[in-house]
């Protein structure tokens, strides 16, 4: 494997590289390479979201996290359909990602709610069509943020123009690394192969509900950073049980986790330094191979933003609060939604089998 192809490892995949190392001088080359790659997906990354600061302002520095992020999964995954139909599916999405968050802060609660439902829905039926590729957790992430770091005026006008121009950029880079790919299926496939107690359409409906009621829960009691009640909600909403387990097992104690770090380092940190806590979350990110560290470093730069807004103490509360319910909630919800889907798909099955032999 040449230095190029070991940058193109995932922590995962870079990790178990090096420990299949021959001798100690191999092993020693793979680590600094791996070091490397970490540090400079760190350094492109404030380089974009720096950029985009500067040109679409910094309350849209959201948008240049969004066209990263997606930026990242799109050079080495598809749609599942062609690749021209996929560049519309890429606008179609940005669309979504422009005018539903925006729409949904502009109406009451219960609008909201139908508003988050058809969005994320439409935006699971987009980008995955293929389960295994998870396309629709960077978009939904998107969604998420968007609604939650909301923009009016000129600020949103700058926004729309930064969604539009990530929508290009995602384009050109999914067209250059996809055209010579051959799919058989087209857009049209997307809604054709929707069926109602098909594995994969039951699990849009799942997530889709499981998020947007989570939310609505805590919109009516009025809580605030509604987002990171559907952020956790959608993390653990996974189509396969096994996995879901897993995830909701850990989203909780990682995050009390990383915020018990987080406040460690709020105490021990002189400010210059503490100031740039977002940034050293998203080297740990980088060195985390798993789920639950993510989870802790994904928490530092959170709560360094939400701090400004409610204080140490309420925005550690609120943050513990969020994640816990929206885990729990989600795997709650998965468990009804599955008896009720079941049920109703039994009954559907025992009325045609009444039909047929009639």
């Amino acid at each position: 494997m040449d230095f190029y192809q070991q940058l193109q490892l995932s922590s995962i995949g870079s990790k178990q590289w090096i420990k299949g190392a021959k001798d100690s001088k191999e092993k020693h080359k793979r680590i600094l390479i791996y070091n490397f790659k970490v540090y400079l997906v760190v350094a492109f990354c404030f380089a974009v979201v720096t950029l985009y600061s500067m040109i679409f302002g910094s309350q849209n520095s959201v948008v240049g996290v969004l066209v990263l992020l997606v930026l990242m999964i799109l050079r080495q995954v598809d749609f599942g359909i062609d690749t021209k139909h996929s560049i519309g599916v890429i606008f179609m999405i940005f669309a979504i990602l422009a005018v539903g968050p925006r729409l949904a802060n502009t109406v009451n609660t219960v609008p909201a709610f139908f508003i988050h439902f058809l969005c994320i829905m439409a935006i699971m039926i987009l980008s995955c069509h293929n389960v295994i590729m998870s396309n629709q957790s960077t978009f939904i992430l998107g969604y998420l943020l968007f609604y939650g770091y909301d923009v009016t005026g000129h600020n949103y006008v700058l926004r729309c123009c930064g969604l539009f121009a990530g929508a290009v950029i995602c384009s050109l880079v999914f067209y250059k690394n996809h055209r010579n790919r051959t799919f058989h299926r087209g857009f049209y496939h997307l809604f054709k192969e929707f069926h109602l107690f098909s594995a994969r359409s039951s699990w849009y409906l799942r997530l889709s509900f499981g998020i947007s009621t989570a939310m609505l829960i805590g919109e009516l009691v009025h809580m605030p950073r509604v987002m990171w009640i559907g952020i956790a909600a959608m993390s653990v909403l996974l189509p396969f049980s096994k996995d879901m387990k897993y995830r909701v097992q850990r989203r909780g104690p990682f995050n009390i986790l990383g915020c018990m770090i987080f406040l460690i380092l709020h105490a021990i940190l002189p400010d210059h330094i503490f100031q740039w806590i977002g940034l050293i979350g998203g080297i740990g990110v980088g060195y985390s191979a798993g789920y639950a560290w993510q989870t802790v470093f994904n928490t530092f730069g959170a709560l360094y933003i939400a701090e400004n807004l409610f204080g140490l103490k309420n925005a550690i509360i609120l943050r513990i609060a969020a994640n816990v319910f929206g885990s729990l909630y989600a795997y709650g919800f998965d468990q009804l939604f599955r008896k009720i889907t079941t049920s109703i798909r039994n009954l559907f099955e025992n009325n045609s089998i009444m039909t047929d032999q009639a």
